[in-house]
Order: structure tokens, then sequence, then C-alpha cells
């Protein structure tokens, strides 16, 4: 799934099941030594399509461990993301000379609990999910907003150190192509030497899931 809505300088690996016997590095199995094994599993299998996206760039095996606000640290040289939901395991790596950022997130396609959506959208995104329930019944558009916004941010957080709250952009979907813009409510931004103002992502919903995409070469920088 992720693969369709990634450009082709990504790769990337996806698991919908957690392989046994996944094997971590003891750096990695003292990051989740007192975790419960919910927790342990979506880890190990997280590392495990790391490793692989890694492999297609060519690069050995090597730990990935947790930086600042958990945000994976990937080798010298190298953009990646990791997500994770019930049923679904993806990530995605570059080189830094070809892709600026990276952010992924999976969901299930479920409407999100009560009052979240309250927190984490302004009103005109809300008006948006009006609009998209009547016209395109079938998906959960108020979760497909979450997964963009938590994209965004893994997208944003890499290139900027900084923290960015969900209500700091404001999503706008496309259900005809699978695509979405975040329009950017913060100054003060920048990558690659240039404003930073806006993300441009996609999506895909099947089987059950939601999975989001941002990714930034040049698309964003102002």
């Amino acid at each position: 799934m992720i693969e369709e809505i990634l450009p082709t300088c990504i790769a990337s690996a996806e698991e919908f099941h957690d392989p046994p016997h996944v094997a971590l590095f003891a750096e990695e199995e003292a990051v989740v030594a007192g975790a419960v094994e919910k927790r342990r599993r979506e880890f190990a299998t997280g590392r495990h399509c790391a490793r692989t996206a890694l492999a297609v760039l060519g690069l050995p095996p090597a730990p990935v461990l947790r930086g600042e606000r958990g945000a994976p640290r990937w080798p010298d040289g190298i953009v990646g993301s990791i997500t994770h939901c019930d049923g679904y395991r993806a990530a995605a790596a570059a080189r830094g000379r070809d892709v600026l950022t990276v952010g992924l997130d999976a969901e299930p396609d479920q409407p999100l609990p009560d009052l979240v959506l309250g927190a984490v959208s302004v009103p005109a995104e809300r008006a948006m999910l009006r609009a998209l329930e009547v016209a395109a019944p079938g998906t959960s558009w108020d979760r497909l907003l979450f997964s963009a916004k938590e994209s965004v941010y893994k997208a944003w957080f890499p290139l900027t150190g900084r923290w960015l709250g969900f209500t700091d952009a404001v999503v706008t979907v496309s259900p005809a192509d699978g695509t979405f813009e975040a329009r950017l409510l913060v100054a003060g931004a920048e990558a690659g030497g240039r404003p930073l103002t806006s993300f441009a992502g996609r999506w895909l919903a099947r089987n059950g899931l939601l999975v989001t995409a941002v990714t930034a070469v040049t698309a964003g920088i102002a």
C-alpha cells in the first residue's frame, strides 16, 4: 500500500502481521525493555520494516533508535519515517540528497473517538469534513484528517526541531485524486534556507486502513 503514495526515490516496506522472531539490536532492545508485549511487537516490526527499506537503499543493517520526541534516529544522510496501527506497520527511508523529509501515518478507517475532532481541527476543517461526508461517504474523513496531521508533524519535526500543534496547520483533503495540502500557520520555519509554508501529501484508504504520507523535495518550500 504505502509505496503507492510515495515517490519512487523513497524506499519503503510494510507488514500486516508481526513476523515471528524479529531480531533487534541490543540498543533497540533496551528501548522497549519495560514495554508491554504489544508495544514490543509493533516496535520490532517497525524496525524490521525500517531495515528492509534501508537495505533497498544499499545500507547495511543498523539500529534505529529513538531520538528527540520519539522521532527515529536514522543513519547519517538518511531521512525516514515509521508508523504502526492495529494490523499494519510501515517504514520509509530516502537519501537526504534526494528528499528533504518524509512523514508517514497509518490509522484504522474508523471514526475518531468522541471529543477528539474538536481538539485536533479548526472550524474550516470541520466544515470540509461535513461536506466530504455528504459528497463521498464511506471513508472516515475525520480520522483521515487526523492521520494527515500526524504525517505533517513527522515531516515537520526533523526539519525544524520544533513542536507543531494539531491546530498549527490547516489541511485540505482532495477526495478525487487522493491528495491533501497542509498550510502551516506558524512563521519562522525554514528548510533548505527557504521559508517553509506548506506540505503536500497523499492518502489511500484500503482494507479498513487509512495511510497518509507527506514528502518534501521542493513541495512546500515557497
